[in-house]
């Protein structure tokens, strides 16, 4: 017999709460918020040795997308958590719905990159142009594979909330992957003032 996701909430009792998701998926995030960790730090060394050049590369970069992708990322954080509450509250079609809506957010981040790499190669700006332009690509691109995975993930949300019934294990893949968009969010907040703003 199926267990409703209402039932499988309210059996937990308090001393029995836990961090969402399984274990395994901790792992994983941690791991993969330690090689970006690694790269910042290179990044900023790098920056140290030749801030003259960092800071006129930098004056090349359009701010104005980096904050509409802040807001879009923030923005899609903010409905995953409402939709994973509906779920818990037994409101799959509403969660549905803001899940499809984090993800056209994700969309619109992809896109507007798509838009600002173009702009950059359009005026000869790649990856070989010096170091800052570099990592601005290494980094940027790494994030933007996340994403793409990240939008795959809220299409596995999706899939559950479809589900007649969810299941405890059911409940954790919905954590899991609601969790690694959190981390991709994270890693833009970063990101943005990293290469965007600090001079």
């Amino acid at each position: 017999m199926k267990t409703s996701t209402s039932e499988v909430i309210a059996g937990q009792s308090r001393s029995q709460r836990r961090l969402p998701a399984e274990e395994g998926v901790w792992v994983f995030l941690f791991g993969d918020m330690t090689v970006f960790a690694i790269l910042f730090g290179v990044y900023l060394y790098y920056r140290g040795l030749d801030p003259a050049v960092f800071d006129a590369s930098q004056r090349a970069l359009n701010q104005t997308f980096g904050v509409v992708n802040t807001l879009v990322l923030l923005t899609s954080s903010l409905l995953v958590v409402t939709a994973v509450r509906a779920v818990r509250a037994g409101a799959r079609p509403l969660a549905r719905r803001l899940i499809y809506a984090a993800m056209t957010c994700g969309v619109i981040f992809v896109a507007n990159k798509a838009i600002e790499y173009g702009d950059k190669i359009a005026h000869d700006i790649t990856p070989a142009t010096n170091q800052f332009f570099m990592y601005f690509y290494v980094m940027t691109g790494l994030h933007l594979f996340h994403v793409v995975l990240g939008l795959a993930l809220l299409g596995l949300m999706v899939k559950l909330t479809r589900k007649s019934a969810l299941g405890g294990r059911d409940v954790g893949y919905l954590e899991g992957a609601a969790c690694f968009w959190h981390m991709v969010d994270l890693l833009w907040i970063v990101i943005f003032p990293l290469l965007y703003l600090v001079k």
